[in-house]
């Protein structure tokens, strides 16, 4: 619990405590001191912080409280409004708690960012700080580096990590004439490039920015306590007034709004959310505010990413096409041995593939690899060559023809990425990458949509083509691709200022805007998440977005025995009330009748933290 929001609770309590004892043995008088100086002591923070969220606009549930703490001061019986301090700190200390602390990957992001870059001037290279570089600057990264601005290759040919911006694992071609974003990784040979824009206008940048400005922008959730405050505090005013016009005694008053303090508000909503939390958290969903998991069961409007939340995330073998002279087991066989000995993300699926079908791989001679275009080398006695078309056709002419028929049969794949296998000079065939689906993940929308989610939309940096045959076999109602991620955000944000209440589950560097902009980011982030769980309300730390139904449940249920306690501890506040204004019930009796209901409805909003809840989840 954060020290400072326990300070003032603690101090009220010692008050009330300290003036007990007083009374109890020594002189009544000097308790009442005791009371009073902590009543102004614990009493006037509280009040200057309500009376600023008055002036702000903000109607929220603490502001009875603070009317029965001026009251009890001014009418100078202390002990009622330090007990109506020590609830409504308490409670406002808990929600700290439960909000827990905020992360540093914003911060995080613009350290991993390059400080430095490599101009070519003339005839020689010289390292210079990335903001120096300008628009017309002849660049060169080398393998393994950040892309640190925007531009167009000149010269060179290597493989580019595009995941940092698109989420796609698949890594793009770089080539003379290919346009180079900031935040892409080079991973193979130096590339030569002209700086098109200075490194803080580059696409790197702007998600930075993007991210603070959907924080700074997003509007504020309402808490679940302070919509009820809208309607409870005009009541409680209401007979306030008419005690007084019927009596005229101040005390009535004063014992009105300490019965009417919105302790089942200021308390019940936080001790359920805390056990919602804790509850989520034994699922690995961890919600990174109350309101969070007060909102999410609210949202009815469901975005998706989709490489690496709805896929695997990685490249994958996805076929294996061959001519009459080869079998599917010799080719992977073959190219995986190859291929064992390559650093090339794309390496790695046809090792896979080859141990999944043959076991161990033999040990090729005479390797070399020609950076960015492929491997070749010898494997039990054959010469085999894995890599792109162009090298093929270049180290064998002659198989052009071959290359062309078999890429014909096969033109409902011509968009995918590829490599091809030559084997003594004749083509033995192509492998297929493709990032695919997570196993029984159509199902989470059909439950989505059980759920009452009434529109699903599918966003993705990959190819629009891919991304709409995904969505239709996903069911999903709409679906956009080739999106960076300020397009993520345009659309995300079209859909919340259009009046929905969008949640948006993501788990790349790329979705962290979109995610902020929604009413609810949820993010999918088993290896820890980075800027995308600082920009998300829900984090999921683990690798399955099938949590995500969890983490509507958690919400839902605690909604629903939050909604209940408060109900039920308003129902019996306003009765209070009515026996405090026909003079009954008198403040100080007031004050512990209240805690009594306080305790009734902590002990019902205990039940959010249970390991069942209802079999089916309440509506909200």
């Amino acid at each position: 619990m954060n020290r400072q929001a326990a300070v003032i609770p603690a101090a009220a309590l010692l008050a009330i405590l300290g003036g007990v004892a007083v009374r109890l043995y020594g002189d009544p008088a000097v308790a009442h001191l005791v009371w009073m100086a902590g009543l102004l002591l614990t009493g006037i923070p509280v009040v200057i912080r309500t009376l600023r969220g008055v002036f702000r606009g903000k109607f929220a549930a603490d502001l009875v409280a603070m009317l029965a703490i001026l009251t009890a001061a001014l009418l100078t019986t202390p002990l009622p409004g330090l007990i109506v301090v020590l609830m409504q700190t308490g409670g406002e200390a808990l929600e700290r708690y439960a909000e827990g602390r905020a992360s540093e990957a914003v911060r995080a992001l613009e350290e991993a960012a390059p400080r430095l870059a490599h101009r070519i001037s003339g005839d020689h290279e010289e390292e210079v700080s990335v903001s120096a570089i300008v628009a017309g600057d002849m660049l060169i990264v080398r393998p393994g580096d950040m892309i640190p601005c925007d531009g167009t290759v000149v010269k060179g040919r290597s493989h580019l990590d595009t995941a940092a911006l698109t989420g796609e694992p698949i890594p793009r071609l770089a080539e003379p004439g290919v346009a180079l974003m900031s935040g892409m990784a080079n991973l193979e040979g130096p590339l030569l490039f002209r700086a098109t824009a200075p490194a803080a206008q580059s696409q790197y940048a702007r998600i930075v920015e993007l991210v603070r400005h959907a924080q700074q922008s997003k509007a504020p959730m309402q808490r679940l306590a302070d919509r009820y405050a809208v309607w409870f505090t005009p009541v409680t005013l209401a007979v306030c007034a008419a005690a007084w016009l019927a009596s005229g005694d101040t005390q009535r008053v004063l014992a009105v709004l300490v019965v009417a303090t919105p302790c089942p508000l200021i308390l019940a909503v936080p001790v359920a959310v805390i056990g919602g939390i804790n509850r989520a958290a034994r699922r690995q969903v961890i919600f990174r505010s109350g309101v969070a998991l007060e909102e999410l069961g609210r949202t009815t409007v469901a975005v998706f990413d989709k490489t690496g939340t709805l896929t695997v995330g990685r490249p994958e073998v996805s076929a294996v096409w061959t001519t009459a002279a080869f079998a599917t087991a010799d080719v992977l066989r073959m190219a995986g041995a190859l291929e064992n000995t390559s650093g090339h993300l794309l390496a790695r699926p046809v090792v896979s593939a080859a141990r999944a079908i043959g076991g161990d791989l033999p040990t090729p001679t005479e390797v070399v690899e020609t950076a960015g275009r492929g491997v070749e080398g010898t494997v039990e006695g054959r010469r085999v060559l894995v890599g792109a078309a162009s090298l093929l056709r270049e180290r064998h002419p002659g198989i052009v023809t071959e290359l062309d028929a078999l890429e014909q049969d096969h033109r409902s794949a011509a968009g995918a990425v590829r490599a091809f296998v030559a084997v003594d000079g004749a083509l033995a065939g192509i492998i297929i990458y493709a990032d695919a689906l997570r196993s029984g993940i159509e199902h989470l929308i059909v439950h989505l949509r059980a759920a009452g989610f009434q529109r699903t939309v599918l966003l993705s940096g990959d190819s629009s083509a891919n991304t709409r045959a995904i969505a239709a076999q996903l069911g999903f109602d709409e679906a956009r691709g080739d999106l960076l991620p300020e397009d993520k955000v345009s659309v995300v944000h079209a859909l919340v200022a259009g009046g929905s209440k969008v949640m948006m589950l993501g788990d790349g560097t790329n979705d962290a805007p979109a995610l902020s902009t929604a009413t609810v980011g949820v993010a999918l982030a088993s290896g820890g998440g980075g800027i995308t769980a600082e920009a998300a309300d829900v984090v999921i730390l683990a690798d399955d977005p099938h949590r995500l139904l969890d983490a509507i449940e958690f919400s839902r249920w605690t909604a629903y025995i939050a909604r209940q306690s408060v109900l039920v501890g308003l129902g019996l506040s306003s009765v209070g009330m009515l026996f405090a204004a026909a003079g009954f019930i008198p403040p100080t009796a007031g004050a512990l009748l209240q805690e009594g209901i306080d305790v009734a409805v902590i002990l019902n909003a205990l039940r959010a933290a249970g390991l069942r809840g209802p079999r089916q989840t309440p509506s909200t």
